[in-house]
């Protein structure tokens, strides 16, 4: 199911069309292969679920579909995109989306520079909308920065704290979405207490995001994922439902195959021990709270057909998720 189909606006298109012609437009340059570059990803496809918050925040708060809000939509979009290419030469990764990355396709340099120019656009597109959207995109790419650096110390630490992987995800993940939907009202002209409502609920759907992702990376099978099933675990990345399981009696036997690279049939037993735990049914439990909490953040807003689309999204996320199967059953 894609993301126009869970916010189910009633009577309203998801606005796709649009964001992707804008989004194309944008990251056009007078350099025809830097044009190219930029445009990699874009073309690959992808869920497009910040700029489609984005819209949905403005109508939520009573707002038209205007090109500001577009290009609103489209400015949160490219430092996501942005933030791919760069994450893609820190994880040496050979495919996003089904393609060959940018990093591997024409070497990390290149990605590097072409993240910058998302980056860039991105900025630029948030200049024309205001000081308040200018200052609120740059504020979110530090937030970014933040939270990936606070990944990053982590990594094959079995110690990691649940306080240490929340404080990682509201800022590498919570933040963007919280300024897609900050953006939306702010575009629309919403008053202070709509615009802070609408980014508290960003704020709490992003956890509730993070976490169903994370989940995700366990549960579903590498063909359903495009990449490896447990490519957290390969990468020493631990998350949520393996935090769970350390704690649980399992982790006795989890802790040991951890705290170090492992190849694949290390990880697929790791993967395994995670699932038959109970780890993921505690994450997924946690997930609910948050979406419980980005449901309530809308406040009267939820009174609206949009903002009751939002308020009911976290969960309707989560009720994507399939049931965890161990592996070899």
């Amino acid at each position: 199911m894609n993301v126009g189909e869970l916010l189910g606006l009633p009577g309203r298109p998801d606005h796709r069309e649009t964001i992707e012609a804008e989004l194309r437009r944008s990251v056009v340059c007078d350099d025809a292969f830097l044009t190219e570059v930029a445009s990699h990803l874009l073309a690959a496809g992808g869920q497009r679920w910040r700029p489609q918050l984005c819209v949905a925040s403005g109508l939520a708060g009573g707002g038209e579909v205007t090109l500001d809000l577009i290009r609103g939509a489209c400015s949160v979009e490219l430092v996501h995109l942005g933030s791919l290419y760069h994450d893609d030469v820190i994880d040496e990764a050979p495919t996003r989306r089904t393609v060959e990355s940018v990093n591997a396709r024409w070497g990390n340099l290149t990605a590097i520079v072409a993240g910058d120019f998302l980056l860039a656009r991105a900025s630029e597109i948030a200049a024309s909308l205001g000081t308040e959207v200018a200052g609120l995109l740059a504020a979110t790419i530090g937030r970014l920065c933040e939270g990936e650096v606070r990944e990053l110390q982590t990594v094959f630490q079995t110690g990691r704290t649940e306080e240490a992987y929340f404080a990682s995800i509201a800022g590498k993940t919570g933040s963007l979405l919280a300024s897609s939907c900050r953006i939306g009202g702010l575009v629309t002209g919403l008053g202070e207490e709509g615009v802070e409502a609408l980014t508290r609920f960003g704020e709490a759907f992003g956890m509730v995001f993070q976490i169903v992702d994370d989940i995700k990376d366990l549960v579903l099978t590498e063909a359903e994922l495009g990449k490896p099933a447990g490519h957290d675990l390969v990468e020493g990345v631990y998350t949520l439902p393996v935090l769970r399981a350390l704690a649980l009696p399992e982790g006795d036997e989890l802790r040991p195959l951890l705290g170090r690279p492992v190849e694949r049939p290390e990880a697929d037993k790791a993967r395994h021990l995670v699932l038959s735990s109970g780890g993921v049914d505690s994450a997924t439990a946690t997930a609910r709270d948050w979406a419980d909490r980005a449901a309530d953040a809308l406040g009267a807003l939820a009174d609206s057909p949009s903002g009751a689309a939002l308020a009911g999204l976290g969960h309707r996320l989560i009720d994507q998720l399939p049931v965890p199967s161990v592996l070899g059953e």
